[in-house]
C-alpha cells in the first residue's frame, strides 16, 4: 500500500496538470475566435471564387490558359497533394485524423505516383520518416499567418502542375464546421474543376464577354483563385485546430478532476486504515499490560 506522502503527491501533481490544462484551454479558447472570425469572413469569398472559376472552366476551351488543361492520364495521372497539419499536438485526434485521410488517399491509388506538399510539422515528420516523397515543406507560418505564405505553397503547386511534373493537385486539410466538429476534406485544386453539366444545360449556356482580353483575365485571377483557395485551407485548419485543442484540454482537465477525486478518496480510505490500526496497536497494547 502506498504511503500517505506518495499519494499526496501524486495529488498535487494532477493539480498542477490540472492547472497547465486549464489554462491551454483558454488559450485555445481565445485563439479561437480570431481564427473563426478570420475564417468567417474569407469562406464567401472563397466559395464565390470558386463557382465562378468553375463556371467560367465549363465554358472556356481547356487549352486557354495552363491551369485549365486536362491531364491526360485520368486518374492514374500524376498527383500532387497538400496535406495542411499542426506543428504542435495536444488537439486530440487532429493530426492523426488528416494524416490517416492523406494516407489512405495514397493507398487507394497504387498506380498513380503522388508528391507530397507538407505544411505543419506533425504532416512533415510523419511523411519524412516513411520516406514518402516531398516536393516542399513549411513550418512554424500557423502563428503569424500571411498571404504571401499562402501565395508561395500555391506557386510550388502551379509550377508543379504547368511544369509536368503532376497532372493534378489535390488539397487535404480539416475543415471548421463548429467547436465540437471538425471535417477532413481533400478536393480538387488543379485543374480548375469543371461543372458536371448536362447536354440540355450546355445548350443554354452562354459564354462571358471579356474586357480586357481573355488571356489577360486568366493570367491575373486564375494564379489568385489558386492562392485564396490555399489560404482559405490554412485558415480553415488553424480554426480547425484551435477548436481541436480547446475540446481536448476541457477534456482533460474533467479528467484531472475525476482523478483528483478518486485520490482524494484513496486517500482518505488509506489514511483511516492507518488510525484503525493504530488504534487497535493502543489497545492491543493495553490489554496485553
Amino acid at each position: 500500500m502506498p504511503s500517505l506522502i506518495d499519494i499526496r503527491r501524486r495529488i498535487r501533481a494532477v493539480k498542477s496538470t490540472q492547472q497547465i490544462t486549464k489554462a491551454m484551454k483558454m488559450v485555445a479558447a481565445s485563439k479561437l475566435r480570431r481564427a473563426q472570425e478570420a475564417i468567417l469572413n474569407a469562406r464567401p469569398f472563397a466559395l464565390q471564387a470558386r463557382r465562378v472559376l468553375t463556371s467560367l472552366a465549363t465554358r472556356v476551351d481547356p487549352t486557354a490558359h495552363p491551369l485549365l488543361a486536362n491531364p491526360e492520364g485520368g486518374e492514374d495521372a500524376p498527383a500532387l497533394l497538400i496535406v495542411i497539419t499542426a506543428d504542435k499536438g495536444m488537439a486530440g485526434s487532429f493530426n492523426a485524423n488528416i494524416i490517416r485521410a492523406a494516407g489512405n488517399f495514397i493507398a487507394d491509388r497504387p498506380n498513380r505516383p503522388i508528391k507530397l506538399v507538407l505544411v505543419g510539422r506533425k504532416g512533415s515528420d510523419f511523411f519524412r520518416r516513411r520516406g514518402f516523397p516531398v516536393l516542399y515543406d513549411v513550418m512554424n507560418i500557423f502563428g503569424r499567418l500571411d498571404f504571401t505564405d499562402a501565395q508561395i505553397i500555391a506557386k510550388v503547386a502551379m509550377d508543379a502542375f504547368t511544369g509536368g511534373q503532376v497532372q493534378r493537385v489535390f488539397l487535404a486539410y480539416n475543415e471548421f464546421k463548429s467547436v465540437l466538429q471538425q471535417r477532413v476534406v481533400i478536393e480538387p485544386l488543379l485543374p480548375i474543376p469543371r461543372e458536371d453539366v448536362t447536354q440540355a444545360d450546355a445548350m443554354a449556356q452562354v459564354d462571358y464577354i471579356y474586357e480586357p482580353s481573355a488571356q489577360q483575365i486568366f493570367d491575373t485571377l486564375l494564379p489568385r483563385h489558386v492562392e485564396f483557395q490555399v489560404y482559405r485551407a490554412l485558415l480553415e485548419s488553424i480554426a480547425a485546430e484551435n477548436a481541436a485543442k480547446m475540446v481536448a484540454m476541457d477534456n482533460a482537465t474533467k479528467n484531472s478532476a475525476e482523478v483528483i477525486e478518486s485520490l482524494t478518496l484513496y486517500l482518505n480510505k488509506v489514511r483511516q486504515a492507518a488510525i484503525t490500526r493504530e488504534i487497535i496497536e493502543v489497545v492491543s497494547g493495553a490489554e496485553a499490560l
